[in-house]
């Protein structure tokens, strides 16, 4: 049996997080996942906090409040999305494989999260239109944007780390970024139910902002935390792979 040969990695400083390997960064690279997983559920605790007692109830109900999950996972799956974008840029421009590996943790994180908002938005949906789904331009755009993440987990799937699949994958990664912008200006550009960006506008409440954004930070770190994880795993599965055509060519 012979496995796919992978791209050439390039020397360790090249790599993400390749800087962390040596000097006064060491401690950064022993501690700092644990710190970052600690940051995580101390910043969930004070988030639910802040979106059930801190901040004050909304006119229109309690059930208002579920903008404190459905906006952070939104900016998330973008900010997943946008990291697919600059790691494929890399990759194909850097041949290593760790920049591949990068965006495909990422776009998985990033698959999970656009699900989320979605979800939280057909919630939102029921409760404010009486409806799950409409076929309103940024719940349309933001669907389009989940068909392409996971059209490119597909890819990576059938292909795994064969060089010719990580090329066409981070092709669809740089190439599907483009309908984030479309989708945040979406609300913009045509004649949707969906609110307009409130923060922009300075329309919130100043315990609202706060409460959104103590939300917003708490699930990047989550997003964060969950992009080294996945990592991690995909580069012990290369390790793996690696070893197995090692043994199996001998």
């Amino acid at each position: 049996m012979r496995v796919a040969s992978s791209p050439p990695v390039t020397s360790a400083g090249s790599s993400p997080g390749g800087i962390l390997s040596s000097g006064w960064f060491r401690p950064v690279r022993q501690y700092g996942e644990y710190v970052l997983g600690g940051a995580t559920v101390i910043g969930m605790l004070v988030t639910i906090w802040a979106a059930l007692i801190y901040s004050p109830r909304e006119v229109n109900g309690d059930f208002q409040r579920i903008v404190y999950v459905h906006v952070p996972v939104a900016w998330v799956a973008f900010l997943a999305f946008f990291v697919v974008f600059c790691a494929s840029i890399l990759f194909l421009w850097r041949k290593d494989e760790r920049w591949d590996r990068l965006a495909w943790a990422s776009a998985e994180v990033g698959v999970i999260f656009t699900t989320l908002t979605l979800i939280t938005g057909s919630l939102w949906g029921k409760a404010f239109w009486g409806a799950w789904w409409v076929w309103d331009a940024r719940l349309t755009t933001t669907l389009i944007l989940w068909f392409i993440y996971v059209a490119y987990l597909l890819l990576r799937s059938y292909t795994g780390r064969s060089p010719s699949g990580a090329r066409a994958a981070a092709v669809l990664g740089i190439i599907g970024f483009i309908d984030v912008p479309i989708v945040y200006e979406s609300v913009n550009w045509w004649n949707t139910l969906h609110p307009q960006q409130l923060v922009v506008e300075d329309q919130l409440p100043a315990q609202m902002l706060v409460a959104l954004l103590i939300a917003v930070v708490t699930f990047t770190l989550l997003f964060a935390f969950l992009l080294i994880q996945l990592y991690k795993l995909y580069t012990l599965k290369a390790a793996a792979e690696e070893l197995r055509a090692r043994v199996e060519s001998e």
